[in-house]
């Protein structure tokens, strides 16, 4: 019996498990009628799951102690949730005619790469950490490749695989200095048997390089750009979000719980990282043309600005982590909505196409204002709370010289978000996209994300709530 309770703290990946299966059981059985709803069944089966992940949750642990479930991973997971949903909600690609026939091979994928997130996150062991990252990131590279007829589709799938493969080479091999020098894989027991010694030191280097890669940080950074542009649009918001909130919380659950007796190293590594991830995304950024290499440098940008949270090691430092993860969630979704609604009908994916787009889209110039003036911190949008919050996290442990950095690069982030700004609402063109009638679902997707951009900043319920589960992560 005892047993049998702890294996209910699994609850949110046995629901999920349950969608995945019923969904590949509708796409073996369905006719070609039948496809035409996979999308509705799909949204109405991960709502409901979503739904269920919302009511109470004890803390426990299954397998051992190799899965253990906190509050806070159940408020993360929450969060992902959200992403997955909208973005299937924009999945408009995969439920028309260029991708229809890929309909259920993209939830399906996309799904179990979600179960990969989940494991990765209430991991307690470092193998459960590791089946859950490559059961997460196997699927994302074919994902990205699944634009047969794309020739940059197929080299983002191969990009990502093959650095994906060689990241997790080097993550699995700090993970044996790991286990050769503690003799031991379980996150609770390694922090009384880690010290300052050399080979713990480069352990955590390999390890950790591993993870810099999934969350883009400089200079484990240069796949994004090429990945973001080849990918379907649907998988690079995607990764953009999902893959990467994920990736940042695991990397803070570690540092915290695993690696708390090397500070004085981490904090160091992750104070360079973030100066330079920050500045040198935004100057890249500027330079970019075209709009999903230009969210990718944006992506990571905001990675450099989220590690802020990490660096100060406190609990109201792992809290803005999650609001800002919160709230990026729905800036940039929201980006991403506008890019699919306008790609998928003209094939335009240029920032100077995008000129005089208010003149006949005034509803998805809004969405993309909002989301730009969001991503750069203006108020009183939910991005200018995020920011004021994570430098407030970084100032409370005296990193004053990195906030003043991150302020600055903040200003000169603005400069580019205006850029695609000022295209739209100011910018003559003579023939400018035509007017769009965006779908149900992509409509209703940029609806609920402009109210998160509007109102998650202006109301601190979530972030009252998170900041008592990030005290009791730490204790």
């Amino acid at each position: 019996m005892e047993n049998f309770s702890n294996f209910l703290c699994m609850r949110s990946e046995v629901s999920l498990v349950v969608v995945i299966i019923s969904l590949l059981a509708y796409d073996l059985i369905a006719g070609r009628k039948g496809m035409q709803y996979f999308q509705p069944v799909t949204l109405t089966l991960f709502a409901i799951h979503t739904v269920l992940h919302l009511l109470p949750h004890e803390a426990g642990t299954a397998f051992g102690g190799m899965y253990t479930y906190i509050p806070m991973a159940g408020v993360v997971k929450t969060i992902l949730n959200i992403a997955t949903l909208i973005i299937f909600l924009q999945a408009e690609a995969f439920n028309g005619e260029k991708l229809s026939n890929k309909r259920g091979e993209y939830y399906f994928l996309t799904l179990v790469t979600l179960l990969g997130f989940y494991f990765m996150i209430s991991s307690g062991h470092f193998l459960l950490f590791y089946i859950g990252l490559e059961m997460a990131s196997i699927p994302i590279g074919t994902l990205a490749a699944m634009e047969k007829q794309s020739k940059k589709s197929a080299e983002a799938g191969a990009k990502y695989i093959l650095l994906a493969t060689f990241s997790s080479g080097i993550m699995l091999f700090g993970i044996s200095y790991l286990y050769g020098t503690t003799g031991t894989l379980y996150f609770a027991d390694i922090p009384a048997l880690i010290g300052a010694n050399t080979l713990q030191i480069m352990a955590f280097v390999f390890f950790m390089a591993g993870i810099f890669f999934k969350i883009s940080l400089v200079p484990f950074h240069m796949w994004t750009p090429d990945v973001y542009e080849g990918a379907p649009t649907n998988v690079t918001s995607y990764l953009s979000v999902v893959s990467k909130g994920a990736a940042l919380f695991a990397l803070a659950l570690l540092l915290y719980k695993v690696f708390g007796n090397l500070v004085g190293q981490w904090q160091g590594i992750l104070y360079g990282l973030v100066i330079v991830s920050i500045t040198l995304a935004n100057l890249f950024a500027i330079r970019q043309k075209n709009i999903k290499r230009f969210l990718a440098f944006s992506s990571i940008s905001q990675a450099g600005y989220i590690v802020l949270g990490i660096v100060g090691g406190t609990a109201f430092g792992m809290t803005t982590l999650v609001y800002y993860i919160f709230v990026y969630l729905f800036s940039n979704l929201a980006a991403f909505g506008v890019v699919t609604a306008i790609e998928n009908r003209t094939g335009k994916i240029n920032i100077g196409d995008y000129k005089g787009l208010y003149s006949t889209n005034p509803m998805l110039s809004f969405v993309m204002m909002l989301s730009m003036f969001s991503l750069g911190g203006i108020p009183p949008l939910a991005g200018f709370f995020s920011k004021f919050f994570i430098f407030a996290a970084a100032m409370e442990q005296g990193f004053y010289v990195l906030v003043l950095i991150a302020v600055i690069n903040t200003i000169v982030s603005l400069y580019y978000y205006l850029l695609v700004v000022k295209a739209m609402f100011i910018d003559r063109n003579e023939h400018p996209i035509p007017a769009l009638q965006t779908d149900v679902y992509n409509k209703a997707s940029l609806i609920f994300c402009t109210a998160g951009i509007l109102l998650a900043g202006i109301f601190s319920i979530f972030m009252e709530k998170i900041e008592t589960f990030g005290f009791a992560m730490l204790q």
